[in-house]
């Protein structure tokens, strides 16, 4: 039997961005307003709480850091693909909220004088990068559903995946979605949805995400008619533990760590000497990678050579007190303890900077419909993100995006009632999954996408790989059409979840593989060796992939530029 259950507000993910614009709207409404909160998993189990090394905000002006100064360091972060409007308005705001986290009972770290403490970040010139010791994003999002609990205005919906964005009409009418603990299949109607579902990193076999991180919320939008912006631009983090991919923080080197290679380089003054270790998360990456391809990496699993995270000198009161999770998943996963041995390390997946087109309110070209987080695409991060603006943008764009949906409840329409032809539709196509037949594997289908995506789109491209990763999206597109759901049941179909998360990703690797390969020039994290410059005069703008026809169409549009004009990028 359907059930259709009806809210004011629909947040769809539950990590940092999603969590903040509840409290925002709760507040800002004194809590008569009726939030459905949507999340896959239990709704503290978001990968928000994987965020470790800090958030950043300009918090020590009387000690030479400015609004202005972390402006420039985020635009030029981006190699000047950055929304120079949409950085300013960042910089102002998240002081506030770092404030704002401290006054709700955030357990910051505090310096000798009993300030919250900041620490070094690559590509930030003043250290900015606001710490609770290396579990930030946990202290965050605890913090946030404390605040939360003060309210009687929500509904939480844990276990419950999303299926289909419903629209009639151009206009958002509701969510269709199973509730995995009872199997049922639900409608949730609402005025307004935020889609708050993180990012799209699991394309990558290699990777910081958790497995649970499948673009769900990207690749809904892609199919209801909505923009993907700049999807080529997929962050690999330095620092990924050998073999997981567990991140090891960034504050790692911010707290003075070094990298070496086999022969005990710390080859970084090759590539960035100004910045060593510091420099920006792309310039890093590709500078391991030069190491690891002219042979001065360790000889790894699979073909994965690697190299050394050394934090051996830190000593280990310094270790325990500033990162005492690096220290635990290293014992716990590899057996090795950092206070005496160097970390294996290589560049992993860790962060898509593209995602929903927004504008710099986080609304989306949908009315009813914003966007907040890493899902999300207001065009902060441009080419590269600047470590620690990611836990800073969900907060800021959670508030804004919060505050703009409260004002605009009072004018939005009640919720559309949603058309039983929309319903069948999707419960048509859950019912041709389970009826497939055939003999490919699901979960080899999507082991060989990360594979190809980690072989094909990584930290250095061309054209001809990228030709080649396209090729292998697209037959296991038309092969996952062979691969059976095994699982015919109702109640928690981990299968036929696994079959739709597959179908987000082939979504998402297509757009992005595409916008690599059409983008023939080098900008931020996209690194293509056969168009090894940047281009400012045919590349400087975003990329837009529509769905027409069940696959992606480009489009372009210019990047606000109203402070700094581009200028070569060097460290």
């Amino acid at each position: 039997m359907l059930q259709s259950l009806t809210h004011d507000v629909l947040v769809l993910g539950a990590g940092l961005a999603g969590l903040r614009a509840a409290v925002e709207i709760s507040q800002r409404l004194g809590g008569k307003v009726d939030i459905g909160i949507v999340s896959k998993v239990q709704l503290m189990r978001a990968h928000s709480v994987c965020a470790e090394g800090g958030t950043a905000a300009c918090l020590r002006t009387e000690e030479g850091d400015s609004t202005d100064l972390h402006a420039w360091d985020t635009v030029k972060g981006s190699d000047f693909l950055a929304d120079q409007d949409v950085v300013r308005r960042f910089v102002n705001v998240i002081p506030r909220e770092i404030l704002l986290l401290d006054h709700w009972g955030i357990p910051w770290t505090r310096d000798e004088h009993g300030r919250i403490a900041q620490r070094p970040f690559g590509g930030h010139s003043f250290p900015r990068a606001t710490l609770a010791a290396d579990k930030t994003g946990f202290f965050e999002m605890q913090t946030l559903y404390d605040q939360l609990l003060r309210y009687k205005s929500f509904t939480r919906y844990d276990e419950f995946f999303v299926t289909d964005i419903l629209v009639v009409d151009g206009r958002f009418a509701g969510l269709l979605g199973i509730h995995a603990p009872s199997g049922e299949t639900v409608v949730l109607r609402g005025k307004a949805l935020l889609i708050a579902t993180g990012g799209g990193g699991t394309l990558y076999g290699f990777t910081t995400y958790s497995e649970t991180v499948t673009g769900d919320g990207m690749a809904m939008a892609y199919r209801a008619g909505l923009p993907l912006e700049d999807m080529e631009f997929l962050q690999f983090h330095p620092t990924g533990l050998m073999p997981s991919g567990i991140l090891m923080t960034e504050a790692c080197r911010g707290e003075g760590g070094y990298l070496k290679n086999a022969a005990g380089e710390r080859f970084m003054e090759r590539h960035a000497p100004s910045k060593m270790e510091l420099a920006p998360r792309g310039m890093v990456s590709r500078a391991e990678m030069t190491e690891i391809l002219e042979g001065r990496g360790f000889p790894g699993p699979d073909g994965k050579d690697y190299l050394h995270l050394d934090l051996t000198h830190l000593g280990a009161d310094r270790i325990n007190s500033r990162l005492p999770l690096i220290r635990e998943v290293c014992i716990k996963f590899i057996g090795l303890d950092p206070i005496e041995k160097p970390i294996p390390i290589r560049p992993v997946a860790h962060y898509s900077m593209g995602g929903i087109e927004t504008d710099i309110n986080g609304a989306t070209r949908m009315p009813g419909v914003w966007a907040a987080g890493e899902a999300a695409c207001v065009s902060l991060h441009g080419a590269n993100r600047l470590g620690s603006n990611s836990t800073a943008e969900c907060l800021v764009w959670g508030g804004i995006t919060g505050g703009e949906i409260a004002a605009a409840l009072p004018r939005l329409p009640n919720p559309i009632p949603v058309p039983e032809a929309e319903v069948r539709k999707s419960q048509g196509h859950i019912a041709g999954l389970l009826g497939r037949q055939g003999g490919e594997n699901l979960y080899g289908l999507r082991r060989e996408l990360r594979t190809a995506m980690d072989r094909y789109v990584g930290v250095f491209r061309t054209g001809e790989d990228l030709s080649k990763g396209l090729e292998v999206v697209r037959s296991i597109r038309r092969r996952a059409a062979s691969a059976p759901v095994a699982d015919k049941g109702a109640i928690y179909n981990s299968n036929l979840f696994h079959a739709l998360e597959l179908e987000n990703l082939l979504d998402l690797a297509e757009v992005t593989v595409l916008g690599a390969l059409t983008r023939t020039e080098s900008r931020g994290a996209h690194a293509r060796r056969d168009f090894a410059t940047r281009n400012d005069q045919e590349w400087l703008k975003h990329t837009l992939a529509w769905q027409k026809d069940g696959a992606p169409s480009l489009d372009y549009k210019p990047v606000t530029i109203n402070t700094w004009r581009p200028v070569e990028r060097t460290y």
